[in-house]
């Protein structure tokens, strides 16, 4: 599957995004992977070893286990509160943004500022579900006024002092990109759920 099959989603994650110089090129695979800092890495594989409990405690059924999958729920809940708090401090608060749309291949946030075509940045974003964070880099791929896209000149409540801006992941471990998968399945079953509440309350 190509980068650009990958679906996205409405939704605001928070991320960092640090621009590099407009002559500085993306580290080569292997330079990349060791520069990952290693609470990043501590967070994908806490993710990875979450989704295989999860899959192994969905084949106990009888009654003797229940007490054991809640003792095992209770203890994950405590582990991942712990690691939403440490992930927390690796959020700058000077290069902090919230996206508009996010995906396995590409996001998009709101820049007070423009951002130069064809730029790399250092990104850095932090999922709820699950609780991890994410190292990579990506390429700047479109910059354009925010709401100029809609071609109606009458609606005020678009701020034209902003930029929306679509990045394209350049450099990102396949691990961190399944993390992404799930966080953006999760938000859509969520969405698809609050849809079917809304059609049956009506």
């Amino acid at each position: 599957m190509i980068q650009d099959e990958y679906f996205s989603v409405h939704a605001g994650l928070t991320i960092n995004v640090e621009p590099l110089d407009d002559n500085t090129a993306c580290p080569d695979d292997e330079a990349f992977r060791l520069e990952i800092p290693p609470l990043f890495r501590v967070a994908s594989e806490c993710s990875e070893l979450e989704e295989s409990t999860e899959r192994l405690l969905s084949n106990f059924g009888s009654d003797d286990s229940k007490a054991l999958i809640g003792y095992l729920g209770a203890q994950n809940t405590k582990i991942n509160l712990l690691l939403s708090y440490v992930l927390s401090q690796q959020d700058d608060p000077t290069i902090r943004f919230t996206t508009r749309t996010f995906g396995a291949s590409r996001l998009s946030f709101i820049s007070p500022t423009p951002l130069t075509l064809g730029r790399n940045a250092r990104i850095k974003l932090f999922l709820n579900d699950p609780p991890a964070a994410i190292y990579c880099y990506g390429e700047i791929i479109d910059c354009q006024p925010y709401g100029s896209q809609s071609g109606d000149d009458s609606d005020n409540s678009c701020d034209k002092s902003n930029y929306e801006v679509h990045l394209r992941y350049t450099q990102l471990l396949e691990s961190d990109r399944d993390l992404l998968i799930r966080a953006a399945l999760h938000v859509q079953q969520k969405l698809l759920r609050e849809r079917a509440q809304q059609r049956s309350d009506s």
